[in-house]
Parts: structure tokens; sequence; C-alpha cells
């Protein structure tokens, strides 16, 4: 048995498949080693921030400056999700509706206009899509008749990133595929429809974004990024809403070149997908996934923890599952019975990261969530031992 790693070792050490001194603690979204962050930055998470980054195992979340998934770039409404560069004309509205900020967007494609609407609530520390690019099919049409010209991600932040985090914990590149990219051009409910109806079409879709996500994918490998990959966008063929079988044509495809690229680094990807894995998880090994979160019990997924390391344990790192909306509204006491009972399940022979599934985004912290983290944390770090 190992004993006095770091934080980088022994993460490291679950990855490689090798026992570690104890069970590693992630804080998942909230990174302590990421002072650009709003947690970092907000005085009502100060106490927290301070804990994580003293006791716990950073696996920080990173993306490329510019054209990151899901940013308002440029005043363009998140164009940067279509990773092109295309000169488009587009304009951009903002306007106020009491605590919300709420801008408009529109690009002329080559075959006319398509909007979204996007807003952000003061106190809350996350950008909403109220209305999406795609709503039928002459925006599809629209979409599709955009160019395709390589835009090249910021990386050059990734070293001094990485050097600030030391042995502090590992890198974790995000990565989304063709099908998350493409998902959440759509309201979800239309996106499911399209796929289900339209499955033909919605993988001409999935084709053209993938030689995107591909080319930015190279860029990335060639200029040093590296870490631990979080691949995103399986979990939206899962149960239940797509059946396993379109799992097979909407995600394998696209995953396993991009996991075997990957691979051709010498790292590992991390496939992250909320709700039911069951009839998913083995078509994600088979993809070449080398762990899973956040691994989600029933009533929100479908597989406890203890069934997961049984079965998948000795070819899948398991990161998780505590919910955040038990962080957010039980007792000390119940969250450190939670994590007595993760470890008891997954704890054994190593594979496994302590993890919550998502991170809080309200400001200020509630005194309850405050409380309850560290008490995860004192709980991890007790029951973690090996």
């Amino acid at each position: 048995m190992s004993t006095g790693m770091t934080s980088r070792e022994r993460l490291q050490a679950v990855m490689s498949g090798r026992v570690p001194d104890r069970v590693p603690v992630s804080t998942y979204e909230l990174v302590g080693h990421n002072p650009a962050s709003f947690e970092n930055r907000e005085p009502s998470y100060r106490r927290l921030m301070d804990r994580i980054r003293e006791k716990t195992d950073c696996v920080r979340m990173w993306a490329p400056s510019g054209l990151a998934r899901g940013e308002l770039d440029g005043g363009t409404g998140g164009i940067g999700h279509f990773l092109t560069a295309a000169d488009l004309p587009h304009e951009c509205a903002e306007s106020r509706e009491g605590d919300k900020t709420v801008w408009t967007y529109t690009i002329e494609t080559p075959e006319g206009p398509i909007r979204s609407v996007r807003s952000k609530t003061a106190g809350v520390e996350t950008v909403w899509t109220e209305e999406h690019w795609l709503k039928n099919g002459d925006d599809i049409s629209r979409w599709m008749s955009i160019p395709y010209v390589f835009a090249p991600p910021d990386c050059s932040g990734f070293g001094a990133d990485e050097e600030y985090l030391g042995d502090a914990g590992i890198m974790l590149p995000d990565v989304s595929d063709a099908l998350c990219t493409v998902a959440d051009l759509f309201e979800f409910g239309e996106f499911t429809i399209r796929a289900m109806t339209e499955t033909v079409r919605f993988r001409e879709m999935l084709d053209a974004m993938h030689e995107r996500v591909m080319d930015r994918l190279r860029y990335m490998l060639a200029r040093g990024v590296r870490g631990l990959w979080r691949h995103v966008g399986a979990e939206y063929a899962s149960e239940p809403y797509l059946p396993p079988h379109l799992f097979d044509e909407l995600v394998v495809p696209y995953m396993r070149p991009m996991i075997e690229l990957i691979h051709s680094h010498g790292q590992k990807v991390r496939v992250h997908s909320h709700g039911r894995l069951r009839n998913i998880v083995e078509k994600m090994i088979d993809c070449g996934a080398d762990a899973t979160d956040p691994c989600e019990a029933p009533p929100d997924g479908d597989v406890e923890l203890a069934e997961l390391k049984s079965r998948y344990g000795e070819r899948l790192v398991l990161f998780g599952n505590m919910q955040l909306k038990h962080l957010e509204t039980e007792t000390p006491d119940q969250i450190e019975a939670r994590v007595k009972d993760c470890m008891a399940a997954a704890k054994a022979g190593g594979g496994f990261v302590l993890m919550p599934t998502a991170a809080p985004i309200n400001v200020p912290l509630s005194p309850k969530t405050e409380e309850n983290y560290l008490r995860y944390i004192d709980a991890g770090l007790e029951y973690g031992a090996y």
C-alpha cells in the first residue's frame, strides 16, 4: 500500500489500476485551483473553497479560451458552439427583465437567419437558453448551410493552468462529442423527436459536426493539452430519452474514434453520463472508456453503485455518486452516512473516486450546503483510508 501520496499521485494511481493510500475526494465543479471561477471570487464560498484546497483531490475541468462549449463569444450567442470560424453577419440585442439580463442573437446564414435567446439571473451563476437555434426543418437547412472554417481553439493557457495546479490534482480537459453539440441546438424535446423520427437527417448533422470535433481534438492534443479527458454527450442518447439502439447510431460511431485518438496520445477518458447507465455502460466500455461519472443511483439513475463496482469495477474507474440535491437539503449526519455507504459500495480494491454529481450555482452559498460539503469532505477522508 502506498502512503503519503500527493493528490496528483493518488488520482494517477486510481487511473492506473493501483490502490492509493486513500480514496480520492473530489468536489467536481467546485475547483479550488482555478482562480478565475466564480466560487473562488465569491465571498460566501471562501470558507468552503479554502477547505477544498486544503483537503481534497482536484480534478480540474479545463476548456480552451474562445469557442468553448456554451460560451457567449464575440456577441454571437455561442456561434463558437457551431465550431466554425466562418464570418457570418450577426447581431446581439441586450435587454433587462427585472433581475434578469436577456440576450437575443441573430445570425444570417447563407440560407436565411436563425435566432437564439439566452438569459442570466442575478445570483445564479449559469446562463439559460430560452430559445434554441433550431426550431424547425428550415432552421436545420440554414444551419447546415453555414460553411465550415476550422476555428483553432486557444490552448495557450493550458501550461500555466497545469503548473498552477501542480501536485494538487490532475487536469480534466473537456470535450463534447457531435451529439452533445448538435442536441444543444434544439429544445430537448424537439431534439429527441428529430433523433427518433428523422434519424438519417440527424446523422447528417452529426457527421458534419464530428469532423469539426475531431479537428478540434487533434489540435488540442498536438499542442500539449493532456490529462484525464472528460467526454460529454453520451447521456443525450440514454434512456428514457432515446432507446438503446439509437445509442449505437448516435454515440458509438463518434465516441470510439475520439477515445482512440486520445488513447493514441497515451491519455485516458472519463465518459460523463447522468441518469440511466444499465443499457449503455457496456457500450461505453467497448468504445474504450476508462472511467465514468457521476454513477447516479436510483431514482436518478438505474444502477446502484455496488452493482456497477461488482460488474464493471475491473474495467472502469467510477466517479460518484453523492447527489448535489442531498448536499443542499439533508443534514450533515445524513451526508456522512451516505459517504460511508459509497465507500462500502465501491472503495474495495481501488478504482473509485468520491465525487458529487454536480455543484451549487447559487450566490450566496447556503450555510446548509456549506456545512454539508464540509462534512462530506471530512467523512470522505475518514472512511476512504485503505
